[in-house]
């Protein structure tokens, strides 16, 4: 069966005009990690709402923007008719913000944070255009860039220290992203190889839930200190 009349993605709208440009932003995975910026936040010793808001920014562009417009540019695996010089012009403008944003709040709040600015330049650019051969490229790199990173990231933010619960938090990050690169595969692949989604309906219900679960964790915890 071809491929041309499913989705690439359960989130993909209709090809063409502004819906590629919604579609590639991977709105419930972008949801997901802000969520993982808001659990590193609300877990801190010390919690500022601005601060937990300018970091939230920073990864909306570094990841929503940024990564998402360069893993569109190499290979092309949400079927998007952006153009490749676009892509590039937008990822670079909204990774730059990201890293103007860090280089900010060191100045502001803790100069360790340049040290995450740093990683976060470098991931971007290697994860999502594969560098090194595709070393990056993989489910650790997955987990540990865009999982366990936010919460980190966002966790000394907040207090300019890193503790046990943060360690404990990332991991737990980190594993749930496991769960969905076990779920994401098979789906992907059915939707983007074989043309069906036959036989593969109860994993990606999990994985149209798993993002949202996650965001209301990092909710509950944000309120409560708002509270």
């Amino acid at each position: 069966m071809g491929t041309q009349g499913v989705r690439p993605a359960f989130y993909a709208l209709r090809p063409g005009g502004w819906r590629d440009y919604v579609t590639v932003l991977h709105l419930p995975y972008t949801a997901w990690n802000l969520a993982y910026v808001a659990l590193g936040a609300g877990l801190s010793p010390h919690f500022d709402t601005a601060r937990w808001l300018w970091t939230s920014a920073a990864f909306a562009l570094a990841l929503g923007l940024a990564a998402h417009m360069l893993d569109e540019l190499n290979g092309r695996p949400l079927r998007t008719r952006i153009g490749g010089g676009t892509l590039v012009l937008l990822s670079c403008l909204a990774l730059g913000g990201a890293c103007a944003i860090g280089v900010w709040a060191a100045f502001t709040w803790h100069a360790g944070v340049l040290a995450f600015v740093a990683v976060g330049a470098f991931v971007v650019p290697a994860y999502n255009l594969e560098w090194f051969g595709g070393a990056l490229h993989n489910a650790w790199g997955l987990a540990l860039s865009w999982a366990a990173f936010p919460v980190l990231t966002s966790y000394y933010a907040q207090s300019g220290t890193l503790r046990l619960d943060a360690v404990l938090a990332a991991g737990y990050a980190t594993l749930m992203i496991f769960v969905q690169r076990a779920l994401s595969t098979p789906v992907r692949h059915a939707r983007r190889v074989e043309g069906s989604t036959a036989g593969v309906e109860p994993m990606e219900f999990a994985l149209r839930l798993m993002p949202w679960a996650n965001v209301l964790l990092g909710a509950a915890l944000v309120a409560m200190r708002l509270t």
